[in-house]
């Protein structure tokens, strides 16, 4: 084989080589956002539906019972159990930008991931109790957690379920460690400062910007919460 073509092979292996290095480059960085949004907006179209039926379908407060009945007390319904990748709650981070808004699933999955934001099974329910705790992309997929590092103490993290806003605040900077470090979503999570049992939120993410050795950890507490029929807390504009 002549040195000519050795070089013009050699050469076409690069370019070929390049073109899907670009092509990668272009599928991280565009193609699973727009797949993303897309995924997004439906979790979001698919809980004001629900919202807006369970709405219409709610009994009205203070109606009389049928003639020829007396009264009942009765025990509230158990609230029913998050189903399995599928969204229950919105979520907001004002120290994000105007406009940052993502459906919260059930699990954290790869697949739910990449639809909005995904919820720790076996941690609590939200505004329960314990530790709500969430994950989130740092980068593709929408980039959620793109600017988790700017979170500080006091900001808020607002969530509704459609019924009820729960406002949570930061205690602390976000923390580093390592993906192994389950303890950061334990019910009174390891390092975060709290001293008992409370009503707790973790965020998540991975940590460098572009990899997965380390994750960022923010714990916040339960702060205020209001009907959804109150309008926006405060906190929205804080």
């Amino acid at each position: 084989m002549s040195v000519r073509l050795i070089v013009r092979t050699f050469s076409e292996l690069c370019i070929t080589i390049g073109a899907l290095i670009v092509l990668f480059v272009v599928y991280v960085l565009f193609w699973t956002g727009v797949k993303a949004a897309d995924a997004t907006e439906g979790q979001i179209d698919t809980l004001q539906n629900q919202w807006a039926r369970d709405t219409v379908s709610a009994p009205v407060p203070g109606a009389s019972p049928a003639r020829g009945t007396s009264p009942t007390p009765s025990a509230p319904p158990a609230p029913a159990a998050y189903r399995d990748g599928k969204p229950f709650a919105m979520l907001y981070i004002p120290r994000f930008g105007k406009g940052w808004e993502w459906p919260v699933l059930e699990n954290t999955e790869v697949r739910t991931l990449q639809k909005g934001l995904g919820h720790y099974r076996g941690t609590a329910r939200l505004g329960a109790t314990g530790n709500f705790a969430v994950a989130g992309h740092r980068r593709t997929y929408g980039d959620p957690f793109k600017d988790f590092p700017k979170l500080r103490p006091g900001d808020a993290v607002l969530l509704t379920d459609g019924t009820t806003w729960f406002t949570y605040r930061i205690d602390k900077k976000p923390y580093r460690t390592v993906p192994s470090d389950i303890g950061v979503i334990d019910p009174v999570p390891r390092k975060s400062g709290f001293d008992g049992p409370g009503r707790y939120l973790t965020l998540t993410t991975c940590d460098p910007e572009w990899g997965s050795s380390h994750r960022l950890i923010a714990w916040a507490h339960l702060d205020a919460t209001q009907p959804v029929s109150d309008g926006r807390p405060a906190a929205f504009h804080s």
